[in-house]
């Protein structure tokens, strides 16, 4: 949120950030070049550019070297329960999956922590890619080997999507947990998502269960801070 407009660029960057609030500037729209916006303003370019970087700050626009400034921000949050490729093609961003391991394995600390039945499970690591362009997050998710779920390894995943596989095997996501921090990445990390090493990402630990309280899912993401945000809903009267 922008505080104190004091400045010619703190009103600037006020005023272009109701305008996307408001939808009147919708979501992938290039914005007026800092020429255009300076004689809109009466202001310098060094002006506008500093109110764009207030803009950028705030994640409501991107900008691109040599192209201008783009729309981010459209009011609607990003809801990964129904899965992250379902939820950035909401928001206008193709994604692609390359999965790097599938396979069964025992997990003896994750049945303790969580205090599961069996430690088997199918362990899926994915790498997500925007088409055309760079690797944004690392995925790597752990479900119960059930019955349904055991020849996962030799069938592959439904459409590329955990949550539609997890679907079909009668375990639909309903509630859980999620802690998040940053961190940097480390070599193999940073060598997968081509990036240098010690970049900080967001890194995300969601535990999912099903209505009846089955364990569906744990998966451990490294997110690109400039694509995933958190947002957080709380009440008062809740607490």
């Amino acid at each position: 949120m922008i505080r104190g407009v004091n400045l010619k660029h703190e009103r600037i960057a006020s005023i272009l950030a109701r305008e996307i609030r408001s939808g009147r500037v919708e979501r992938g729209t290039q914005l007026p070049g800092e020429l255009e916006l300076a004689k809109r303003f009466s202001v310098s370019r060094n002006t506008v550019r500093s109110a764009l970087a207030v803009l950028n700050e705030d994640g409501l626009i991107t900008t691109r070297t040599g192209k201008g400034s783009f729309v981010l921000f459209d009011g609607r949050p990003l809801d990964d329960r129904l899965g992250w490729t379902h939820a950035l093609a909401e928001q206008g961003i193709e994604t692609q999956v390359r999965v790097l391991r599938l396979a069964r394995e025992r997990d003896e600390e994750l049945a303790d922590r969580l205090d599961l039945d069996s430690p088997d499970v199918i362990v899926i690591q994915r790498v997500r890619v925007i088409v055309g362009g760079e690797a944004i997050s690392i995925e790597h998710s752990r479900v119960p080997a059930i019955e349904e779920l055991r020849d996962l390894p030799e069938r592959g995943l439904d459409n590329d999507s955990i949550t539609a596989t997890l679907s079909r095997a009668g375990l639909h996501l309903d509630h859980g947990e999620q802690r998040l921090r940053g961190r940097p990445l480390d070599r193999d990390e940073a060598a997968l998502l081509d990036r240098p090493e010690g970049t900080w990402f967001l890194h995300t630990q969601r535990t999912s269960w099903t209505a009846d309280n089955r364990f569906a899912e744990q998966v451990d993401s490294l997110l690109d801070p400039r694509h995933f945000e958190l947002n957080l809903n709380y009440s008062e009267a809740g607490r």
